[in-house]
Parts: C-alpha cells; sequence; structure tokens
C-alpha cells in the first residue's frame, strides 16, 4: 500500500484498467461501449443508479415518481464482464500518480475518463444558493416538490393576504429548458390539478413567474422558437414571464432584481446556469470560467494522453470556434469517441479529432405544446410535443421505466391528475 492510500484498488490481471467517473449519459456509455473489449472496467459513481436528468423536473412537479427515472447501475451493466461497479465519491485525482482518490479507496488506472458532469451555478450569490432550489439530482427534486405541496396547505390556513401571495408565488430563474418546462409544468400542476384539491383557496393569488436576464427565451434555438415559447407560457395565465430581468439576491422572502424591483416570493428554483463539479480543481490543468477541463480536440487533457474529459466537465469547440454546450447529446457522442480511442492507443493507432454533430435539440411547454429544431425543421405545437414525448421514452433506461413513464402520462393526459402529490421524506 502507498503512503497517503485510503487503500488500493485490487489489481485485475494484465489487461489495461480503465476507470470511469460518473454513471451519467457520458459514463455509462463509456462503459457499455468497452464490453468485450480487452480492458478491464471500472466505474464509479456516488449513487449506485443512472438517472435520466431531462425529466427531473416532473418529479419535482409531481408527475412522475423518482424511481421512473432511475436505474440501478449494476442492473444496466450484470452482463459486463469486464466491468465492476464501485460506489464512491471521488475527492481528488491525482494524474502524476495515476490514482483516482475517493472517500473508501484509491483507484489506480492505465485510462481515466472523467465524465462527473455539472452541478448548479450559482455565480457566487450565496444567499441564493442558500435559499432557493436548483435542480440537479432526485433530492432536489423531492424538495422542491414538498416545497410546493407544503405551500398549498400551509396558504389554506395563513390569514394575512400578503404573507398567502407570498407562499403561492413561485419563481423560476433561468429561460433555458430546464426553466421553461419546469414553469409549463407547475402552471398546469396548479391550473389543472391543485385547483381541484383546495377548493377554498383563491387561485388568483398564487402566480409563476420566470425570470430571464436575456433578451429571449431558449437562446440555443432559433428566435422564431423562443418567441412562439414566450407565447405559449403567457397563454397559460398563470405564468409571469420577464425578459431582461437579473436576480441581484434572495434571502428566502423577497427576491431582488437588477432593475431595482423586488418580488415577494418563498420560493425560488434556480434553473439559471451550470458549472463542472468542483473536484476538477484538483487536477492542477487549466479550466474554463464554468470550472470545465479545456481538452485536447481528442479531448485528451494536454500533457495526460491517457486521460480523457467529456460533457459537462470539458471544454472543447466545435468544427466553427463555438463550445460545445453542456447537454446529453454531447456527453454521449464524446463517451462513443473516447471509448473507441481508448482501443485506438492500445493497438498502436493514431487518434482522431472528436466532431459533434448537432441531432438538434427541443423543449416542452406542457399539454399538447413543444418546440423543436431539427436540422432545417423548426417544429412547434402538438407534432413537436409527440416528437418530445417519443424521445424521451426511447432514450430511458428499462422497459420498467419505460412503461411506467409512459402510464403516468397518459394518466395525467386523460384525467387531468398528477399521481405522485405526496409530501413525504426529502
Amino acid at each position: 500500500m502507498q503512503e497517503g492510500r485510503i487503500g488500493v484498488y485490487p489489481e485485475k490481471g494484465q489487461s489495461p484498467h480503465v476507470v470511469v467517473l460518473g454513471a451519467g449519459f457520458g459514463g455509462l456509455r463509456v462503459a457499455r461501449s468497452l464490453a468485450r473489449r480487452p480492458v478491464e472496467v471500472t466505474l464509479v459513481d456516488r449513487n449506485n443508479y443512472h438517472l435520466f436528468q431531462p425529466l427531473l423536473y416532473q418529479v419535482a412537479t409531481a408527475t412522475l415518481s423518482p424511481d421512473e427515472i432511475a436505474y440501478p447501475v449494476r442492473n444496466t451493466l450484470h452482463n459486463q464482464q469486464n466491468l465492476h461497479f464501485q460506489l464512491g465519491e471521488v475527492q481528488s485525482i491525482d494524474l502524476n500518480a495515476r490514482t483516482v482518490i475517493t472517500r473508501e479507496m484509491a483507484i489506480p488506472y492505465d485510462f481515466l475518463v472523467v465524465a462527473l458532469g455539472g452541478q448548479t451555478n450559482y455565480f457566487g450569490m450565496e444567499d441564493v444558493e442558500r435559499h432557493g432550489f436548483g435542480l440537479k439530482d432526485l433530492a432536489d427534486a423531492t424538495r422542491i416538490r414538498n416545497h410546493v405541496l407544503s405551500q398549498f396547505e400551509k396558504a389554506v390556513t395563513e390569514p394575512d393576504p400578503e404573507k398567502r401571495r407570498a407562499m403561492l408565488t413561485f419563481v423560476i430563474v433561468g429561460g433555458g429548458p430546464t426553466g421553461i418546462e419546469s414553469a409549463g409544468s407547475i402552471s398546469e400542476l396548479i391550473r389543472l390539478v391543485l385547483r381541484k384539491d383546495y377548493p377554498t383557496l383563491d387561485f388568483d393569488d398564487v402566480c409563476v413567474i420566470l425570470l430571464e436576464r436575456d433578451h429571449r427565451l431558449l437562446l440555443a434555438m432559433p428566435e422564431e422558437l423562443g418567441q412562439a415559447t414566450l407565447e405559449a407560457l403567457r397563454r397559460k395565465h398563470v405564468v409571469d414571464v420577464r425578459l431582461n430581468t437579473a436576480v441581484e439576491s434572495y434571502d428566502g422572502h423577497v427576491v431582488r432584481l437588477g432593475d431595482g424591483g423586488q418580488i415577494r416570493a418563498e420560493t425560488l428554483i434556480w434553473a439559471a446556469g451550470v458549472r463542472a463539479v468542483s473536484v476538477l480543481d484538483t487536477l492542477g490543468v487549466e479550466q474554463d470560467r464554468s470550472g470545465r477541463v479545456v481538452v485536447e480536440p481528442t479531448l485528451q487533457v494536454p500533457g495526460h494522453p491517457e486521460v480523457f474529459v467529456i460533457g459537462d466537465a470539458a471544454f472543447c469547440k466545435d468544427e466553427e470556434g463555438r463550445p460545445l454546450p453542456m447537454m446529453a447529446p454531447v456527453a454521449m457522442q464524446q463517451a462513443s469517441h473516447v471509448a473507441g480511442s481508448i482501443i485506438r492507443l492500445i493497438e498502436g493507432r493514431p487518434l482522431e479529432a472528436f466532431r459533434y454533430k448537432d441531432p438538434g435539440s427541443m423543449a416542452t411547454i406542457g399539454r399538447n405544446q413543444a418546440v423543436a429544431h431539427i436540422g432545417r425543421w423548426k417544429l412547434r405545437g402538438f407534432i413537436a410535443w409527440v416528437m418530445w414525448l417519443a424521445v424521451h421514452i426511447y432514450q430511458l433506461i428499462g422497459f420498467r421505466n419505460r412503461l411506467a413513464v409512459l402510464i403516468d402520462w397518459a394518466w395525467s393526459y386523460i384525467f387531468y391528475e398528477r399521481a405522485v402529490r405526496l409530501i413525504g421524506p426529502p
């Protein structure tokens, strides 16, 4: 055992040892792509499940239960003989010693793939981080669901009209897909479901406010789709969309805005930014402003050809010099590329630069409404919504999860219900 190590991961013969950090979209695909290859793979994650993050907001808004968007990692990879899953939280990475340090042990590697994803970026606003809600994992989603439902329960018995309106004001910050989808889903939860659950409440007191600091929504999509999204949200009546509006601070009761205005609200959901996880700081290599590792076109860390970084953890550019977005399709394509690159290195073949092929983007606004940009096609309304449903069902892991989500969606659509209106443990 080397000095300073908590433990040493057991050796697995003479095959190169590939350590993959993170069981998200990118890490899981790398591990799967290396099945039946002449390597031993260790997949490390702090959770024992793969999380389908695009549907987290539906857990937060009582549409889906947590187990419907999470799938056990071991079950996903149990037929892969050259893989070992290790539950653990990465604390640091020693590039010189070629070792990953977790709370439980030290894991040496021949090749390393860093796919640790991202975390909520509060841009240094500690008060917003302290009093607001992020939406990056199951715990976040469950806390939001419990909080939103609890606000209605408390409002029923609150005699002070000002306090009641603050309880029933829900501020969402960020005009990207997560913010849009969260605002639309909360609005429908209120209009279609909670209005029936709380007949004594005056729903004129209820308000969902979406704040975006830029001049339009969905900046990654064509402007006409952003405008269509804005109009669709405003037709929902409950949603108040405010563009060119930045948040300065939040104390749990009052949202202070950059223009000097303020909003009394006991709920703020932050969907305005993502940054790389802080453990990347231990690498001692160049990072961008969001903490992402600046990688070579091959996705390797400069000076460390055995180390690859992908997904939200990597900063790389497309052929036109634009930074690639922090999105699941990027991570998945990078994962396939890196798995092939590792085999190329083992076989002594030269590597190729990564080239991203944009599959398009989409966002749902709510019932029968979505927008999609796929190649030259700009879709909106019902057709885009059906496409959104199909894509997300297909991308879920596990037949049970696909069936459960499909049933819950059908139930909500037909009966105007939300099956998971539970205030439970976080």
